[in-house]
This record gives C-alpha cells, sequence and structure tokens, in this order.
C-alpha cells in the first residue's frame, strides 16, 4: 500500500511518521524548511509514546511527481482543502481513497466537488501535535486516534485495508457504522472546545474547572448537537456527556490548535468550526447564539489574521 501524506504539520506528521515507521512506502507531501529538513535527516517525531525518526519513500512539494496513490491522507488545516483537493489530483486514480484528518464536516464535500464521489471517504483524528522545528513534530497528551469511512457507510475492502494499516502503526482506529455522524460528534467537542478557548484565552483546565465557563462549554456543545439533528445526523443522547469526558480528560494545560492560531495572529478553523455552526444551523432554521457569539467575537482577529482587517492595539 502506498499512502501519501497532503500536509505534513502536526497532524500529518504525526500519523504519517508513524506509518513510515511501520514500513509502509509513504510519500510526504510537505515544503519550505520543513520539507528540506525531512528529506535531510528524516521526520524526527517526539511522542509521549516513544521518540523515533520517520524516513518516507518519497518527500516533495509537487504531488505530480509523485504519481497515483492507493491512499491520500488530508492533513491539511481545514480552509486549506479546496487548494489541496486540486494540488492532489495527480496522485488520484480510480482505486485511490482519499481521507481528511482534519476538523469540521465540510471536507467530504470540498473534496467530492473537486475529484468526484467515487475517492473520497468520510474522517478525522484526535491528536495533540505540532511542528516543533523544521522536521520536527511533537505529540503530548491525548491518545492518537483515527475514524474513517465511507460516506454511505458500506464496508469496503480500502477501508478495512487502511484501519489494518494504522493498527500495524500502533494507532487507535475505529470505522464506525456511520462516520458522518461520528464527524459532527467530533465537532460537538472541537468547535466547543476551540470556540471558548479562543474567547477566553484559557487552558482546558479552567474551561471545566469554573462552573460558569463549564456551563457555557456544555450548552455550545447542546448547539452543535441540535445543528447536527437538523441536517439529519442524529447523534447518541449522551453526545454532550461525551464530549465533556473528552474535555475532562485532556492536560490542564491543553488548548486547541485554532485557539493556538488565533492567540499567535495567524489564520484559523473559525469559518470551518464556530462558522460552520452558525452557517449550517441557518441553513435548517436553528438558532445557535453561543457559537454566534464565539464567530462573531474572533472574526476581527481572524480578518487581521488573513489581511483583511487592519488594526493594532
Amino acid at each position: 500500500m502506498r499512502i501519501a501524506i497532503f500536509g505534513m504539520g502536526g497532524v500529518g506528521g504525526y500519523f504519517g511518521g508513524r506509518l513510515a515507521q511501520a514500513g509502509y512506502a509513504t510519500v510526504f507531501v510537505a515544503r519550505g524548511e520543513h520539507l528540506a529538513a525531512i528529506r535531510a535527516q528524516g521526520l524526527q517525531v517526539d511522542s509521549d509514546r516513544g521518540a523515533f525518526v520517520a524516513r518516507p519513500q518519497q518527500a516533495t512539494a509537487t504531488p505530480a511527481e509523485v504519481g497515483v496513490v492507493d491512499v491520500v491522507i488530508v492533513a491539511t488545516k481545514a480552509w486549506q482543502v479546496e487548494e489541496a483537493a486540486a494540488a492532489m489530483r495527480p496522485m488520484v486514480g480510480p482505486q485511490t481513497a482519499v481521507v481528511p484528518l482534519l476538523n469540521g464536516v465540510e471536507a467530504p464535500a470540498q473534496l467530492v466537488a473537486s475529484l468526484g464521489a467515487a475517492p473520497v471517504l468520510g474522517g478525522f483524528c484526535r491528536v495533540m501535535s505540532w511542528i516543533s522545528g523544521p522536521g520536527q513534530v511533537t505529540q503530548r497528551g491525548v491518545e492518537p486516534y483515527v475514524s474513517f469511512g465511507e460516506l454511505d457507510g458500506t464496508p469496503s475492502a480500502r477501508v478495512t485495508n487502511l484501519a489494518a494499516a494504522f493498527q500495524a502503526a500502533g494507532v487507535t482506529v475505529e470505522v464506525p457504522s456511520d462516520i458522518q455522524a461520528a464527524m459532527w460528534q467530533k465537532l460537538v467537542f472541537i468547535a466547543s472546545l476551540s470556540g471558548l478557548g479562543a474567547v477566553t484565552r484559557a487552558p482546558a483546565g479552567v474551561l471545566r474547572e469554573h462552573p460558569a465557563l463549564r456551563q457555557m462549554l456544555e450548552a455550545a456543545m447542546q448547539e452543535v448537537c441540535a445543528v447536527a439533528a437538523g441536517r439529519g445526523h442524529a447523534l447518541a443522547s449522551d453526545a454532550v456527556a461525551q464530549g465533556m469526558a473528552l474535555v475532562d480528560a485532556l492536560r490542564w494545560e491543553a488548548t486547541a490548535s485554532m485557539q493556538r492560531d488565533l492567540m499567535r495572529g495567524r489564520p484559523s478553523e473559525l469559518e470551518a468550526q464556530n462558522g460552520a455552526v452558525v452557517r449550517l444551523g441557518a441553513e435548517v432554521g436553528i438558532s445557535t447564539p453561543i457559537h454566534h457569539f464565539f464567530y462573531t467575537s474572533l472574526l476581527p482577529a481572524e480578518l487581521k489574521a488573513r489581511g483583511q482587517l487592519h488594526y493594532n492595539l
């Protein structure tokens, strides 16, 4: 199995590194100093589960050099998916599976619009990892986990084979019967944590321990559940409890990647997380006042990071 990792940030670096370490023929699509360092010395992964150096079969900034692969794992930021989909076309053949491992629920539709329906799976992951230097990725805390499946819920050999690859690489993997509902369940957790964390600039420990903040976090999760149901994806009755259990399991100092990006003045996944909850809720007549507050409060920082708004404090 030949597996291309499109996007070698914290997510792509960690999971791609594990697959390469397990002996799979991996292609790392990266750029700049990060790519140069990977080519020179391999990808250095500092993990709670043991440090290692991953050496891919190929590392490139040019997908057209790669040729058709069996699997493309999309590990970009959510706002980069449309551009990534166009760039990865030379790697996608009739039997290729394209698997998004990123936040939000809209990536499969964006990939389908560019690549057609046949290659696209649904998917997401849980991991706390980041680029710690050129050619270096650090992973801490959360048990790394991936989940994916066919968008229509049918079993398939390509899903089974990819799940076996992740298992062989030592990664916890799940193939749910309804991947789209599972993606919404992830959004319950991540959009609420990201939005509240970014507004307060506080870590997970503060958000879960302060009574008023914990109540707001739970209410934000309820809003996502309501939007999911309104769009035909009824979640489990304990969906909020599941989301809060994930928050309670985080390291006290943990922050979401969207929060970190906004705090550092970088473009973030605001549109794909809180913006999506507001927008997708409005389309089916569901009000989301807490996520609307998160979104509108954070929008100036997002626009400034993208060069669309200019101000100094």
